[in-house]
């Protein structure tokens, strides 16, 4: 398959790092942790150390498995190592029927690392006792996993072992239940208001995430301030007792890179002593991404940001030598088992996708007659990421029924889609636009706007096509680009441009409320008994 050479962007950098970092690095390899340090849609992070290994964990809310965690040693290159669950099955909205949880289900996992175990806790956003909250548990990040008790729901919250091994939830904004020792549930009568916001928060608190430090109780969350001149910001709670009284502090206030102001993470420690401080960033069509800022502890306080408290664009690594790893990878689909850089659009059909019947291609067979791509099981995602990247895909088309629609897309509440369309004997490839209403409660499909920007006829012993996609994060103006434009090709090298250029993506908090995904979809709309096979998936990034 032809590849494709992707322009490095040149950068002028200046070192930016914690005092006690800078110590132990003096590299001039150019091997930098460049912010956004994930450029791609990592929302909540909550972030551990366990030895000299980081694990970080974040929200994907309908994407399945969920809660990917992610494994780093040098908090630059991090790759996807397991999932804390496979599916959730508390209710036919996960499978697609009767409503959807797009936007809705895990959400803001908290992890932790006690007594030689690995902890997370989870509270799906939804209402009724599919938003109560799970929590799992494993001898190893990796899982896995096995659930070890629900409770009532808890919204952004964290889990903590103090030093006495009492357990607690601190949640909300600014709400604490104390939870019994063997976890199973909250001991009633423990609940405690630990802070009333400030008047001018009128927005919630959210993203909570406590550590100790020096026998002091630091409790960070975002806060939002509707106020001239003010901005979201990331701020401390601090206390010598868990329950209080508590002192607060901003230790964040920081634009980045021609994009809003940022908050909502945790900080870390490395096996060195020196601090950081993992926050996310909203960045429209790529998501929500994540940034690295040294933590310096002043006066008590964590202070995020460099002198001038700002997120630093560029950091010196916390160690050299590490690989080279990522969370969005090409595939050739060689191994039996499906790569941990997929999740599924939803829980997935497992007797309708195989890895092995054909041995080295990805086989998605048609399950359930729908009429659109947002109640289709078996849409297959990985994040896009930025400054900009390339996703390019072949496909085997020849075994497709009348009525079935297959293709390759950036896949979101907005889509802009390569769509194999069979109609009879007629094959045909149409660059799409597709958009999704859905109703605010049960999130179910109310309608889809579907737009034919370009057709082409395709032969009918055209058994093979590929297609691309290349999407643009880069910062412009008014933040960013986010374009995607749309390639087909019928022998893998010569391309032919299709459908709208700079396809607008775009990022809605009130429908998905994700980042842009690369999907590969095979649907029908008449009569089952298709299906087509994926040769591969081929992936590029340009480095930041």
């Amino acid at each position: 398959m032809k590849r494709f050479v992707l322009v490095i962007l040149s950068l002028v950098v200046c070192f930016v790092t914690s005092e006690a970092a800078g110590k132990r690095s003096s590299s001039t390899d150019g091997a930098f942790v460049k912010n956004p340090m994930l450029w791609a849609d990592v929302p909540d992070p909550d972030i551990i150390r366990v030895g000299d290994t980081y694990y970080l964990v974040s929200t994907t809310m309908h994407l399945m498995p969920g809660a990917p965690i992610m494994r780093s040693k040098d908090l630059k290159n991090w790759e996807t190592v397991g999932y804390v669950f496979d599916r959730l099955t508390d209710s036919p909205k996960y499978d697609l029927q009767e409503g959807t949880a797009y936007g809705r289900g895990q959400w803001a996992t908290s992890l932790k690392y006690h007594n030689g175990r690995f902890y997370a806790l989870l509270a799906p956003n939804e209402s009724g006792p599919m938003g109560d909250t799970y929590i799992f548990t494993a001898e190893k990040a990796e899982g896995p996993w096995t659930l070890l008790s629900r409770m009532r729901h808890f919204h952004d919250c964290s889990l903590f072992f103090d030093d006495d091994n009492r357990v607690y939830v601190i949640y909300g904004t600014g709400e604490l239940m104390e939870l019994k020792p063997d976890l199973s549930d909250v001991i009633e009568g423990s609940h405690q208001k630990i802070f009333e916001r400030e008047a001018d928060e009128t927005g919630l608190l959210e993203g909570s995430r406590v550590v100790k430090y020096r026998g002091k109780y630091y409790l960070l969350m975002i806060s939002h301030v509707y106020a001239p001149g003010r901005h979201r910001r990331e701020v401390c709670y601090r206390a010598d007792d868990i329950h209080g009284p508590y002192e607060k502090k901003t230790i964040l206030e920081s634009p980045f890179g021609g994009f809003s102001y940022l908050a909502q993470g945790t900080i870390v420690d490395s096996e060195y002593g020196d601090w950081y401080g993992v926050m996310f960033q909203d960045r429209g069509g790529v998501g929500r991404v994540l940034t690295l800022s040294p933590c310096r502890w002043i006066d008590g306080w964590p202070m995020l940001g460099d002198e001038e408290g700002l997120v630093p664009t560029v950091m010196r690594p916390l160690k050299n030598g590490e690989p080279e790893r990522h969370i969005v990878c090409s595939d050739e689909f060689t191994d039996p088992k499906l790569g941990l850089h997929w999740q599924w659009n939803h829980n997935p059909v497992d007797k309708a996708w195989s890895l092995t019947e054909r041995a080295g291609w990805l086989r998605l067979k048609t399950n359930r007659v729908v009429p659109n791509i947002y109640l289709a099981p078996n849409t297959l995602t990985q994040r896009m990421e930025g400054p900009t990247c390339s996703g390019v895909v072949k496909m085997d088309i020849s075994k497709m029924k009348d009525g079935d629609c297959a293709g390759f897309a950036a896949f979101n509440d907005g889509t802009g889609a390569l769509a194999i369309r069979k109609q009879g004997r007629k094959t045909l490839l149409q660059f799409e636009e597709w958009s999704v209403k859905l109703t605010p409660k049960d999130k179910a499909v109310e309608s889809v706007d579907e737009k034919v920007v370009e057709s082409v006829a395709l032969e009918g012993k055209q058994a093979s096509i590929w297609l691309r996609i290349d999407a643009d994060f880069r910062p412009g103006e008014r933040g960013g680009k986010d374009a995607a434009n749309f390639y087909y090709s019928l022998d893998g090298e010569q391309w032919t441009k299709i459908g709208t250029n700079d396809y607008k993506m775009r990022f809605d908090w009130q429908r998905f409320f994700m980042g842009s995904k690369f999907a590969i979809f095979n649907f029908a709309t008449k009569k089952l008994g298709g299906w087509v096979d994926v040769d591969n998936f081929t992936y590029q990034v340009e480095e930041k």
